[in-house]
């Protein structure tokens, strides 16, 4: 016969297995439907329906700071997310909500942004990219051949693929050429390498080798101190004279790392020929940059893993319409069904007709919906989503609610699309 004390520790095993089972899951149901962050606009009233087994708490003096189903709210509010209920801010500011399983466990906190009103143009042209890295961008290493006609390979064990070269003998460098200046005046003397490696500073010394070569000193390293690309602007606020594009950051192609940067540009770019996609092989946009007065149209100021950000240019801010100037619609404005992309890969700007599949509100990332292009237009231009089409804004109810992000290798039909909150947090 079993003991009380094995009985207890198999009750307590599984008491302690329910809460990790409703701990995960609760996790799991949260970040497909709540995210970490939520945008209201001031004064506009906002239906919500979670149907999820939370209460969310909001702490503080609530008087003449919101109404909740059209009541006005005086102090702490706790709200049953299973249920529908109204929120109408009355001030700009921010709102920690948290939210609790079955008003008991703490789950997580909710913060939410009450801003102003926001009005865009969603652009949909072209644009010739070009980024500058924020010091000189490690590749690898490899062998290079002494004078002696044997195998040297200085760097190794020394500089690793992804780091940052900041500065040599304590002199700032941004361009590779600066670099191979330096070895060679250096003349086989060691050098000290400032470099940013997983974000901390390292300090590291190699001696160059005189090569076989031409008798030139060499450390033998990969490097890259630029990158240019093709992509689509999503949108210009005229108000603050900046743009968004891409919808995801650049990374290095060899990499695969998402590229720090010193500054860049956005230009004009004429298409010159139109890949279309097929199964398994995305299709694609081949172009030329255009630089040159009068067509540059901004100043890329972030590389991040929602998109690039600058300030607009004049000449970007002219060859806008004002008249196309509508309001951003947040996830909670999203819902299945039509919506269109603008795109100018006909030659002219146009909006293309697509379905919104499916919707992850919780999705913090790029890839908040499930797109399909459905216009026979588009369709018959480039079957689909095309690499250089990322950044084309996706409008819905006549408000720009995201951004193409990718497209979906085996159906070039359909992709990703990034909500366009996520986009404007990071500016």
């Amino acid at each position: 016969m079993r003991s009380k004390g094995y009985r207890f520790r198999i009750f307590l095993f599984f008491s302690l297995l329910v809460i990790l089972v409703i701990n995960v899951g609760s996790d799991l149901l949260i970040s497909r439907y709540l995210p970490g962050e939520i945008k209201i606009l001031v004064n506009e009233e906002r239906d919500f329906l979670f149907n999820v087994p939370l209460d969310a708490k909001i702490n503080g003096n609530l008087e003449g700071v919101v109404m909740v189903n059209q009541e006005p709210v005086k102090d702490n509010l706790v709200l049953n997310l299973q249920k529908s209920f109204t929120i109408k801010p009355k001030k700009t500011g921010v709102i920690d909500v948290e939210l609790k399983l079955f008003g008991i466990l703490p789950i997580k906190t909710v913060k939410v942004d009450v801003i102003d009103k926001k009005r865009v143009v969603p652009v949909g042209k072209t644009i010739g990219v070009t980024v500058y890295t924020d010091g000189i961008l490690v590749l690898g290493t490899g062998l290079v051949y002494g004078e002696d006609g044997k195998k040297y390979n200085p760097a190794k064990g020394k500089l690793y693929t992804g780091d940052y070269i900041k500065a040599v003998n304590g002199k700032q460098i941004s361009r590779k050429k600066e670099l191979i200046e330096i070895v060679k005046k250096n003349q086989g003397e060691q050098i000290e390498l400032d470099v940013i490696r997983n974000d901390k500073k390292q300090k590291v010394n190699i001696t160059p080798v005189k090569t076989i070569e031409n008798n030139q000193y060499k450390i033998g390293v990969w490097v890259r101190d630029d990158t240019q690309g093709i992509g689509t602007m999503t949108y210009m606020d005229l108000d603050k004279k900046t743009f968004g594009a891409l919808g995801h950051g650049i990374t290095d192609v060899d990499t695969k790392q998402l590229i720090e940067i010193e500054t860049g540009e956005v230009v004009n770019t004429m298409i010159t020929t139109i890949k279309k996609g097929e199964d398994g092989v995305p299709g694609e946009i081949s172009g030329i940059i255009v630089g040159g007065e009068g067509n540059r149209l901004g100043e890329i100021k972030k590389n991040t893993s929602h998109g690039i950000f600058g300030e607009a240019s004049n000449e970007g801010i002219d060859q806008v319409l004002e008249n196309d100037i509508i309001p951003i619609g947040f996830r909670y404005d999203v819902h299945e069904g039509q919506a269109f992309i603008r795109s100018d890969v006909s030659g002219k700007l146009k909006d293309y007709e697509i379905l919104i599949k499916k919707i992850y509100l919780g999705d913090e990332s790029n890839k908040g919906m499930i797109i399909e292009v459905v216009d026979e237009d588009l369709i018959k231009t480039t079957n689909g989503i095309i690499q250089g089409m990322s950044g084309s804004p996706i409008i819905q109810d006549n408000k720009l609610i995201g951004a193409v992000t990718h497209v979906f290798v085996q159906d070039s039909k359909k992709g990703y699309g990034v909500f366009i909150e996520n986009m404007l947090i990071e500016e």
